[in-house]
């Protein structure tokens, strides 16, 4: 068996850092591997449907989460992968960095994915029993992305676009996720 890479050992943690663990649990459940099935929709309610995979751990000493997300699963990727074979989403294959910042009691999202050339930056809280994560792009457009109905095994997650400044929002991407 290989050893552990260089920058494994440096980056992921084991645990949660004992100085802030429990404003990390907002986001602490999330550590582990997911099954997601993705319904996708266009500007015109068209609906469409794929399956990926969501990774998470603790890293950074255990200060932060870090996430990869992938539509489609790592099994059917393929090099020719391109948007039109996801609608609306393209073929995810990214990385969220979340960290917490007690001046300000939120965390930071981050969101970067290569293969679309997609990255937001967002704020996130809880928001009741549920996380709620906003921000907007250079455009002005507004984000919204949402956990739900948050369990040990499962949660909802929900992207939703506004164009008007948060009077009204068009839900983007709804996640059925499961633990594996």
């Amino acid at each position: 068996m290989n050893a552990p890479s260089p920058l494994n050992l440096a980056l992921l943690s084991p645990d949660p850092a004992a100085d802030r663990a429990e404003k990390l649990a907002l986001y602490g459940w999330l550590v582990g591997q997911w099954h997601i099935e993705v319904q996708a929709f266009d500007a015109q309610g068209q609906q469409y449907r794929s399956r990926g995979e969501i990774y998470a751990g603790w890293v950074l000493e255990g200060r932060a989460v870090q996430d990869v997300w992938m539509i489609p699963p790592r099994a059917e990727r393929r090099a020719n992968l391109s948007a039109s074979d996801f609608p609306v989403t393209g073929p995810w294959y990214g990385t969220t960095l979340r960290v917490y910042d007690p001046t300000i009691d939120a965390w930071h999202i981050h969101w970067i994915d290569p293969a679309t050339g997609f990255q937001s930056r967002m704020l996130g809280r809880a928001n009741g029993a549920d996380i709620v994560q906003e921000g907007a792009l250079e455009n002005g457009v507004r984000l919204r992305w949402s956990f739900r109905n948050i369990k040990a095994d499962s949660f909802r997650w929900s992207g939703e676009v506004s164009a008007d400044a948060g009077r009204s929002w068009m839900m983007q991407v709804d996640i059925a996720a499961r633990r594996i």
